[in-house]
């Protein structure tokens, strides 16, 4: 099964877009599966507000661990990732438009009503799946070119 495959079918089974996009890599970049969802649990739905897409902050999650600043003085690495994560941010809002939840649901839900309406209009079921998979496979084509 592919990731993106993968991440998919863990979004369905009730992950949220940050969680299925992290844990995807977690296992390969040494972070059980577990832990990543924990850690990656309040970025879904905008931060629950509607702001950064989950998925696009479950990918910069991954380009973190993959190359983060993890000691003083790194700046190499920290300016690797800096310059990863704009080029995956670049690439996502071009393919979808946006970066902001809120704009690619067409939903605020960072109001209950919002939500409520989001859900009762089946967006997360219409539209998520493919933000994540779109997240994933624009993360593995910068991995590839990172590497």
């Amino acid at each position: 099964m592919s990731r993106k495959e993968d991440a998919e079918n863990l979004f369905r089974m009730g992950f949220n877009c940050s969680q299925a996009v992290f844990s995807v890599f977690a296992k390969e970049l040494g972070l059980p599966k577990e832990t990543a969802n924990k850690i990656a649990c309040a970025f879904g739905g905008g931060m629950r507000m509607g702001n950064t897409c989950g998925a696009v902050t479950g990918a910069l999650m991954v380009i973190g661990l993959m190359h983060g600043k993890a000691t003083a003085g790194d700046n190499e690495a920290r300016d690797k990732t800096y310059m990863l994560a704009k080029k995956f941010q670049k690439r996502f809002s071009s393919l979808k438009g946006s970066l902001a939840c809120k704009d690619l649901l067409g939903y605020n839900i960072s109001s209950d009503k919002g939500y409520e309406q989001a859900k009762e209009s089946l967006a997360f079921v219409r539209i998520c799946p493919f933000l994540v998979r779109d997240a994933v496979d624009i993360l593995e084509g910068l991995i590839d070119i990172s590497n």
